[in-house]
């Protein structure tokens, strides 16, 4: 007679979730991996660019908008990496990626603000007020 071998069975991702020392040992080095790239960028990417340009007006908005550029790359990257996690059900790293891509946002916020409110066309006369 011949014994046929079970056929193993596929683990999908989503099935099991992930056991907690694991997850939270990809947790924790993680943000604060991605925390520390963060704050290093504004200041080492940001910071020097801007000292460096000595205030050159076009070396200091070309360091503003790479600046931005990095944070948005960033922003997305921190995402798909909470919608991985959240595939292999890995609730702590998906909070902490989530927190971290909370933390991108509010800096491209911030430096886009700083960006709009510092390229504001100055106030002219409108045509036809009152003061012109």
């Amino acid at each position: 007679m011949t014994d046929i071998l079970p056929v193993p069975k596929r683990r999908r991702p989503w099935s099991r979730r992930t056991r907690l020392g694991v997850d939270l040992a990809l947790a924790i080095p993680l943000s604060l991996l991605e925390t520390g790239w963060l704050v290093g960028d504004w200041i080492y990417g940001y910071g020097l660019d801007v000292w460096a340009a000595q205030g050159q007006q076009s070396q200091i908005d070309a360091a503003g908008l790479a600046h931005m550029g990095r944070l948005r790359v960033m922003l997305v990257a921190l995402l798909v990496a909470a919608v991985l996690a959240a595939l292999f059900r890995a609730r702590w790293t998906v909070t902490a990626h989530l927190l971290v891509a909370l933390l991108a946002g509010g800096s491209l916020t911030a430096a886009q603000h700083e960006w709009d409110h510092g390229h504001a066309p100055a106030p002219g006369c409108v045509r036809y007020s009152a003061n012109c």
